[in-house]
């Protein structure tokens, strides 16, 4: 009996040490596993969605070699009585305004600053949207219409062999991916956890098989359509996106303050919602494309792409919010209207008529909720009426 005590007490030893030693060797996936499970949590989002390289790995991305291009400052203009109401309700962190421009409003609430290099989530899908624009105009990619096996052939058999890069651009490429951010066992969480576990991306949508319709026929709302049409630029040029971003849109904007990717653990950027910058610095990539993708007289975007891609091209249905190549058009715009949207209340609105852009970050843990997309809108319609002159 004591024989056996003894080789129970080693055993009991031995997976104590053989614990420590894994913990210890995975602590840094662990700790990021633990903050992914409460990144939304009330208590911790709003310092979350400033410290995202806290969680997740992160790279750099280049202001380059430029000056810096600070915004103008406009006369400081008092915002309709419902904007404080919105900004309470849907628990907004940052608010900037741009008229003609310059900035003609700008606060930060919920102990944020700014400074605060907040997360885009699907803003940045707009983003990589530009970067297509721009490669399509070199000649990098050659066609919309190209298979985006053509340039990942790793997703030969799986459920994109037979979908174009048009068919992602527009969110209608058929497959199968449950993203609702509610369910644990979500396609959508799944992918974050592999995110957060230093896992490969592309070999995570390699492995999706299940499709629910033709690609090009129906659209539907799928954001790991984006992360193949990030695997489409890093096929077609051999290169990585945050150093073609920073090469082809970051610097010639001249940002204040470098921004960053979350990215897997192959080093990968998470192009469908990882890009992190300041409020000012989203309100300037917006501004660039009011003004027909050009910023201090350089031709940034390619003009024929601002308007392409911000035009409800997509087979949205009808009296639906229309979708362009990773651009949200809303339902009744006027010409040249149009935003980037990411959950929890993240945007960049553009009207382009009134030459008014609005960048927001918030902590929206409502965002879900019947009407709260309609109403932000709506918002934004008021500010940009009301720092018009009310026209």
């Amino acid at each position: 009996m004591r024989t056996f005590g003894k080789w129970l007490g080693r055993v009991l030893l031995a997976l104590l040490v053989a614990a420590v030693v894994i913990g210890l060797w995975k602590r840094e996936e662990i700790a990021r596993l633990l903050a992914v499970n409460s990144l939304f949590s009330e208590e911790k989002i709003v310092h979350n969605f400033s410290h995202m390289d806290g969680a997740f790995l992160s790279v750099p991305v280049s202001r380059g070699d430029g000056l810096t291009s600070e915004l103008p400052y406009g006369p400081e203009t008092e915002l309709p009585e419902t904007v404080d109401d919105w900004i309470a309700a849907r628990d907004v962190t940052a608010l900037v305004v741009l008229k003609d421009g310059a900035i003609v409003y700008e606060n930060y609430f919920n102990g944020t600053g700014p400074e605060d290099r907040r997360i885009s989530w699907s803003v940045a899908k707009s983003y990589l949207s530009a970067l297509v624009g721009i490669l399509l105009d070199e000649g990098k990619i050659a066609s919309l219409d190209d298979p985006v096996t053509k340039y990942a052939p790793n997703l030969e058999g799986s459920a994109y062999d037979g979908a174009s890069l048009r068919n992602v651009l527009h969110m209608a490429s058929g497959v199968t991916f449950d993203e609702d951010y509610l369910d644990y066992d979500s396609d959508i969480n799944r992918m974050g956890r592999v995110v957060a576990l230093g896992g490969r991306l592309d070999d995570f949508t390699a492995e999706l098989t299940e499709t629910f319709a033709e690609p090009g026929s129906q659209w539907q709302y799928v954001s790991i359509d984006t992360h193949v049409i990030g695997m489409v630029v890093r096929g077609a040029t051999g290169r990585g996106v945050p150093e073609l971003l920073s090469e082809k849109v970051i610097a010639p904007l001249g940002l204040e303050h470098a921004p960053y990717y979350i990215v897997d653990g192959s080093g990968t950027a998470f192009v469908l919602g990882g890009l992190n910058m300041t409020t000012r610095d989203y309100a300037r990539f917006g501004q660039m494309f009011a003004q027909g993708g050009q910023w201090n007289g350089k031709q940034v975007v390619p003009a024929d792409w601002v308007t392409a891609s911000t035009s409800p091209t997509a087979p949205t249905a009808e009296g639906q919010i229309g979708y362009g190549y990773q651009w949200w058009i809303p339902v009744g715009a006027a010409e040249g209207e149009y935003m980037a949207r990411g959950i929890y209340g993240q945007y960049i609105y553009v009207d382009t008529a009134r030459d008014v852009v609005i960048a927001t970050n918030a902590a929206d843990r409502k965002f879900r909720e019947a009407g709260v997309a309609e109403q932000n809108i709506e918002i934004f319609r008021e500010i940009a009426a009301s720092v018009s002159g009310g026209t």
